[in-house]
């Protein structure tokens, strides 16, 4: 296991530094622009690329280009809601993910605000369908902006920064630890568990909320009806 797992970060080391980058940095941008973000593993290339990182230089750059790409593909995705954001909710693509998803990006946008802005980035579906919602709704730019720049800084800090940390000291934890092999996978393996797990609960949190909000907000219309 030490050998293969030195083998497989000395391969994603050789990849030319700026390649390595540039991949990501387009990678995320693609994943955060407009529904393409469903198909597209953007974290999981911006994973590869840490492990090949080298020096907090090259980490530091990667990190840059990964968030800049994501604040690209999300400024895609909101002037595309802003411009034409309803044809694009009514296309054969806006079909397919569900006119519920639609609804629920609204709902939790007029429920949270820039929060949900913010708690977007780590959601699976809303991080594709947020930025259009939010284009969409007349939000303003900067507003947009000032809340999602923390997130894609915060979703890069932990992805770059865990799998880049566990590489750079896998040489010197081999020379130590008999099976660092298993040590090293053991954490990359605990980090996409704890994200995984992490966005569920981050889901299942929003979506209780937002079913408590819709029928508090069905008894309010029911209460104001006069013919109830």
């Amino acid at each position: 296991m030490d050998d293969f797992v030195l083998w497989a970060i000395e391969m994603v080391q050789s990849v030319d530094p700026v390649l390595r980058t540039v991949l990501a940095g387009v990678a995320v941008m693609l994943e955060t622009s407009v529904l393409i973000g469903l198909i597209v593993p953007g974290d999981t290339v911006v994973l590869v690329a840490s492990i090949g990182v080298a020096s907090w230089t090259e980490g530091i750059i990667l990190g840059v280009a990964v968030v800049v790409g994501a604040l690209i593909g999300e400024s895609v995705g909101f002037w595309l809601g802003r411009w034409v954001g309803p044809h694009i909710r009514s296309s054969w693509l806006g079909r397919r993910i569900g006119e519920e998803h639609w609804v629920r990006a609204e709902r939790y946008l007029l429920r949270r605000g820039g929060v949900a802005i913010f708690l977007s980035r780590f959601l699976p579906v809303l991080h594709s369908l947020v930025p259009l919602t939010v284009g969409m709704s007349g939000y303003a730019y900067r507003r947009f902006i000032a809340w999602t720049l923390p997130a894609c800084v915060l979703w890069t800090s932990i992805y770059v920064g865990v799998a880049a940390t566990a590489a750079g000291n896998y040489e010197e934890l081999a020379d130590r630890v008999h099976n660092a092999g298993y040590i090293f996978v053991g954490i990359i393996v605990a980090l996409l568990v704890a994200i995984v797990v992490g966005k569920k609960v981050l889901a299942r949190i929003e979506d209780r909320h937002m079913r408590q909000d819709s029928a508090r907000g069905s008894a309010a219309e029911d209460a104001s009806d006069p013919e109830a």
